[in-house]
């Protein structure tokens, strides 16, 4: 049996589900296929160990497409100041605040799965959303302007549009043929949920260190969320440890300013890959999210520079349409591309650069990085560009981010 529809999205994570919010009550008819069903929230339970880091942008996103106060209602904490350093925290470290933007907060830290939560509570509002879930793509019969995305229930779903929001493995941009530049960095991430002996904090820190960043993000009550960079191998062992050597591990490497840990509650690690797409679109085609760029998380914009992803291609599609524009066209689907192309790639490459000069021992570029962070903790115009930056707020963006 065949269903027809303008746009379907394969992926109803983050990504996805915010480009299909996005695209709610219009005249567009669109389908979400997810594989997973995401465990519902009991606010008895712990924190999970993926979070994000969302920018003031990404709260703007979500707000207007109706999924931020399902995560409010939920759980978040919200950030007022950022600080980083390397050698003293004392004296040679930048700390980036808030109100000297003229906001009360930087961002929010939330889970993945509450965010994702939030958003399927949208899409089930929306009539013309058809959310399909769980349920897996069998196959893809790529044809512009009427590919079929056969599913694992026999269903067939006939698109003049497909999105790819499946992940960096994306079985969509495989299919249709777009190719990838990537290579592995010499680190991997090892993340574990602890509670501290301090209240719920309003800072999100990192400590640079030759091996990698140390850094801490703050969840809500006495909870929060460590990311340790460090190198395969020293990862691997660090995995290996019991939770005993685990702890003590973290107090002797972590810096003071994290205070005692009374719990480990969880711990997970996953390597780091730099990513990106030779091309976002082809006709019928529009790649969003990791299936388009994966980037160093250290500064924790993957996820917002993937709903800046959605917000940009629901505009373009929503004024295509009023416009009587063919919505699978590569003149429709270019404009897309020109605007997030360009940014992302701008981003990936701070985050490689912020990568390349911490992530070493050399004396003298270790004198220049120390002084180089005194100065711009002093220097207001640049930490305010920092701050937009950081907080998604600089750059053409969509209107949904504003």
């Amino acid at each position: 049996m065949q269903s027809c529809y303008d746009v379907v999205i394969v992926g109803g994570g983050m990504v996805g589900g915010t480009l299909a919010c996005a695209l709610g009550n219009t005249s567009l008819k669109v389908a979400v296929i997810e594989n997973q069903l995401p465990a519902s929230f009991e606010s008895a339970q712990e924190h999970d160990l993926r979070v994000s880091a969302l920018s003031i942008a990404s709260e703007n996103i979500l707000k207007s497409i109706g999924s931020w106060q399902g995560i409010l209602d939920r759980r978040s904490c919200p950030y007022r100041r950022m600080k980083v350093w390397e050698a003293s925290e004392e004296h040679a470290a930048t700390l980036f605040d808030s109100l000297n933007l003229q906001y009360d907060h930087l961002g929010h830290i939330v889970e993945n799965r509450i965010i994702q939560l939030a958003l399927i509570d949208q899409m089930k509002a929306l009539d013309n959303i058809e959310l399909i879930m769980p349920v897996k793509t069998k196959r893809i019969d790529y044809s512009p302007g009427s590919s079929i995305v056969e599913l694992g229930d026999g269903r067939q779903l006939v698109a003049r549009l497909i999105v790819a929001a499946d992940g960096g493995e994306s079985r969509v941009r495989q299919t249709v043929g777009i190719g990838v530049q990537k290579w592995d960095y010499e680190q991997q991430a090892l993340v574990a949920s602890v509670t501290t002996a301090y209240p719920q904090q309003d800072i999100t820190w990192q400590q640079f260190t030759p091996t990698g960043p140390l850094a801490f993000l703050p969840l809500s009550g006495q909870k929060a969320s460590l990311v340790w960079y460090n190198t395969p191998a020293e990862v691997k062992r660090l995995a290996g440890c019991s939770d005993e050597q685990f702890m003590e591990e973290l107090v002797n490497e972590f810096p003071d300013a994290l205070g005692s840990i009374d719990s480990l509650l969880s711990r997970g690690s996953f390597p780091l890959r730099r990513q990106h797409a030779q091309q976002y679109v082809k006709e019928g085609v529009a790649l969003v999210g990791d299936a388009a760029h994966m980037i160093h998380p250290l500064a924790g914009q993957g996820v917002n520079i993937g709903l800046l992803d959605a917000a940009a291609l629901a505009e373009v599609l929503i004024n295509a349409e009023a416009a009587g524009e063919e919505i699978s066209s590569l003149a429709v689907l270019s404009v897309y591309e020109k605007h997030r192309r360009r940014h992302n790639f701008v981003m990936m490459q701070a985050m490689d650069l912020f990568y390349r000069v911490f992530s070493n021992d050399v004396l003298p570029l270790k004198l220049l990085r120390n002084v180089g962070l005194s100065v711009a903790g002093k220097a207001f115009p640049l930490k305010r560009k920092v701050m937009a930056f950081a907080m998604g707020l600089e750059g053409d963006l969509p209107t949904l981010a504003k």
